[in-house]
């Protein structure tokens, strides 16, 4: 068959696919079809006008000028190259993360196009895009350090919690050092903050909540007590009144000469908050385990934390994945809480930044742009769970 014959035969065939596909999912009763053509006029009504606002109406220039603004907040700009080596850490380690866990290297170097060509488009100065770019290579980099014969799955969690720290440290500094000068954490802000109280938040909480989780469980009466005690303080009350006890009040009760740092109250008030919840889907999950299971635990003469190590948690957990990462994903979200009691995170920023003279009226391109940040890493977080879901067989029996 001649070459021209067989891509027309292909093609053909993909059409009849689509076609079909068409017929049977939105075609197909009448009333399906009803539903989609209202549905793409209402989509096409909505559509039309927010592209026209989006590239012909907006002003992007009060997004352009304050990039460094929404990335950092008003933290030193001599000092960035900080926050950009904690970043080149985190890739990189996320690149080892990638194929340790599961990923493909292929998949590492497919998707690899879209995130230089957005950095290539964006408005960025010369010096950023360049930054970038070294940045995203580091993830393909990491993900080919897997090829070396190390136990990367064990060693990982311990990366990156070292990781964590040497990026507090980083931002922080040290005093009397002409190297790393020390920065207070009044000065930390901007995108940069809003991350690092959401991973604090998250990574602390889960093990808090699963400790809750079995203390609600157990039948000592104090453990149990407390726990319960906890748990229904804590839910009864909304996120902001615990930041702003923790910000406002605690220091009323403190020596004069005692003063936690303000994003180190912010994270505790995060932290209780989230484990309350955290604990409450943990009990969820371990309410679904079996009572058999409990019983071949002990036949099989496990005491009570290897019956939890090794058979209940893991099931509890793998259960309630999708309330877990549900629960991550608000907090994500409500890490902009914190710009009511004064921390300068990315909402905040936002807010700071329509408040300058040159950009009032400028509402709509800053929300719509911190939005568009706040759905892009809420939607990797779910996108992520999908693929443990599948991984685990999350619903598959």
């Amino acid at each position: 068959m001649a070459p021209t014959t067989m891509r027309q035969t292909g093609l053909n065939r993909i059409l009849g696919d689509a076609g079909t596909w068409l017929k049977e999912n939105l075609l197909s009763p009448w009333y399906n079809a009803i539903i989609t053509v209202i549905s793409l006029a209402i989509v096409y009504v909505v559509l039309k006008g927010t592209i026209q606002w989006v590239l012909f109406g907006a002003k992007w220039g009060v997004v352009k000028e304050n990039l460094r603004l929404f990335a950092v907040g008003p933290y030193p700009a001599d000092q960035v190259w900080r926050v950009w080596l904690a970043l080149a850490m985190a890739v990189l380690l996320g690149g080892i993360s990638w194929r340790a866990w599961g990923g493909s290297m292929r998949a590492a170097l497919v998707y690899l196009p879209v995130p230089i060509l957005l950095v290539l488009v964006a408005p960025l100065s010369m010096e950023a895009k360049r930054n970038w770019l070294v940045v995203i290579a580091l993830f393909p980099l990491g993900s080919a350090l897997t090829y070396v014969r190390i136990p990367w799955a064990k060693i990982l969690p311990w990366a990156w919690l070292g990781v964590f720290f040497t990026t507090i440290i980083l931002l922080r500094g040290f005093r009397n050092s002409e190297a790393i000068p020390f920065v207070e954490t009044g000065l930390w802000g901007g995108f940069t903050l809003t991350v690092l109280l959401a991973v604090v938040a998250i990574v602390v909480s889960f093990p808090i909540g699963v400790l809750l989780a079995l203390g609600r469980r157990s039948r000592l009466p104090v453990v149990k007590m407390f726990s319960i005690a906890y748990i229904e303080l804590i839910r009864g009350v909304p996120l902001v009144t615990i930041l702003f006890m923790a910000q406002v009040m605690l220091p009323l009760f403190l020596p004069k000469e005692l003063r936690i740092d303000k994003v180190l109250r912010a994270m505790v008030g995060m932290i209780m908050f989230s484990a309350a919840y955290m604990a409450e889907n943990v009990r969820g999950g371990l309410q679904a385990i079996p009572k058999g299971q409990y019983e071949a635990a002990q036949a099989l003469g496990l005491n009570y934390y290897q019956m939890m190590r090794y058979i209940i948690l893991p099931q509890a957990l793998r259960a309630v994945i999708p309330a877990i990462v549900g629960q991550f994903i608000g907090l994500f979200k409500d890490t902009s809480l914190v710009a009511i009691v004064g921390l300068l995170d990315l909402l905040y920023v936002a807010l700071s930044v329509i408040s300058q003279p040159e950009w009032i009226g400028r509402q709509a391109e800053v929300f719509l742009f911190i939005a568009v940040i706040y759905w892009v890493f809420c939607y990797a977080m779910s996108y992520a769970s999908r693929r443990l879901e599948a991984k685990l067989g999350v619903g598959v029996r």
